[in-house]
């Protein structure tokens, strides 16, 4: 079942997290990241940052974390147990650190499908903008349906 284009430009509400060291030290370790200023507030302001900085990818999380009340892909229609995670892109703009409050807003900018009709993609674009509404990521996320 093809997914209706007419969730194309359908954007979520904006939502808020606060950036915790906690969650950024757990997923550090669970990362393999070695460096010491994603796990130690003093060993990041001995690097010359203000705080922990956010781990590469971690904004995925921060999605994750902060899900939208008034739009997922579920609405759709889509069987869930059928979505894969097909690809992810970053682009840093400025860093984001522990502490930081950050407002995330995704949209849907694209459904098309491959292989007749076999494959649904999804393309969702999400803008990252800290407490004092600067940029700091834009990030793509290609969701996979199998019908």
């Amino acid at each position: 079942m093809a997914i209706d284009k007419k969730y194309i430009g359908v954007e979520t509400e904006d939502r808020y997290i606060d950036v915790e060291a906690g969650q950024l030290k757990l997923f550090a370790m669970a990362t393999g990241q070695t460096d010491p200023i994603y796990c130690d507030n003093d060993a990041a302001k001995a690097a010359g940052l203000p705080g922990i900085p956010l781990p590469p990818t971690f904004v995925f999380s921060l999605g994750n974390l902060a899900e939208s009340k008034e739009f997922s892909i579920a609405e759709m229609g889509i069987n869930l147990p059928a979505v894969l995670h097909g690809e992810q892109t970053f682009t840093y703009h400025k860093p984001i650190y522990a502490g930081d409050r950050v407002r995330l807003k995704s949209k849907v900018v694209d459904i098309y499908d491959k292989k007749g009709g076999a494959l649904d993609f999804i393309v969702q674009d999400t803008t990252a903008h800290n407490q004092n509404d600067e940029l700091c990521v834009t990030a793509r996320t290609v969701i996979v349906v199998r019908n």
